[in-house]
């Protein structure tokens, strides 16, 4: 069975006028696609094509027009919200932005398990730090603060809270833009090894082709809102078939020769 099959969904953002009707600014959609235990797919547009949204979408923290999000069966939209809140976990672009400046790494860990499970404070505590290690940090981080650590740490605080609820699907919208090279190829590495430990579904969200390409086994092509192409990775990268991902792709090819020379 599928981890996640999302059907046919929609979104229109409006716009409400006083003197007139609501007008449609943006619409998203349909979109579809199925997602396997320890498959990863990525979602590639430029900007404004509706990557963010449908990122948003998945999580619950938009409200689709209309289709479904069945997580295992189930349509999550007509779920009790803790459900929701353990299967699907989002990473967002800035992992900085996300963190509160005014408190610990444990105590922005521990804020999840307090909402959401019925732990007992040890049992958090000993969660927290066996996750901290989870994503190659030490246990002894929970008592530090956001200023004090790198930005490739506050990428893995951002995972650490992503995975502490133990989740089967986590949506990264553009989790590496704001790291250097080096740290960046550190952090996916870190996102394969956790997948084939855990067995996770990741929905990624990126710019990157390079990346896209050496990580996901699918991928959909969006603009302006819409699905203009989607399938396995090789297939997208080697035989593109419309006009939008054939320029996505040549343009990510250019940049490859560009630094072989």
């Amino acid at each position: 069975m599928d981890l996640i099959n999302v059907k046919d969904l929609t979104f229109q953002n409006r716009i409400k006028k006083m003197w007139s009707k609501s007008e449609v600014t943006f619409d998203l959609g349909p979109v579809s696609f199925n997602l396997k235990e320890g498959e990863t797919l990525a979602i590639v547009g430029n900007n404004s094509s509706g990557k963010s949204l449908l990122a948003r979408l998945l999580v619950g923290i938009e409200t689709p027009k209309s289709g479904k999000i069945l997580m295992n069966g189930m349509d999550i939209n007509k779920s009790d919200i803790s459900v929701r809140c353990h299967d699907i976990r989002m990473i967002f672009q800035n992992s900085s932005e996300s963190l509160n400046p005014g408190l610990t790494l444990g105590s922005i860990l521990d804020e999840p398990l307090r909402l959401n499970t019925k732990l007992n404070a040890k049992e958090r505590t000993s969660l927290i730090e066996r996750t901290l290690r989870q994503v190659g940090l030490m246990s002894e981080h929970r008592f530090f603060y956001r200023h004090m650590l790198s930005d490739g740490q506050r990428q893995r605080i951002a995972l650490a809270r992503a995975l502490i609820l133990n989740p089967k699907v986590i949506v990264a919208d553009e989790p590496f833009a704001a790291l250097d090279p080096s740290v960046r190829s550190q952090a996916v590495n870190l996102l394969m090894k956790l997948q084939l430990d855990l067995g996770l579904g990741f929905i990624f969200i990126s710019h990157n082709l390079g990346i896209v390409r050496h990580i996901s086994d699918k991928v959909i092509i969006m603009k302006e809102g819409k699905v203009v192409e989607s399938g396995k990775t090789d297939v997208i990268f080697n035989w593109p078939k419309d006009e939008y991902t054939k320029k996505l792709v040549d343009s990510h090819q250019a940049l490859v020769n560009r630094h072989h020379l």
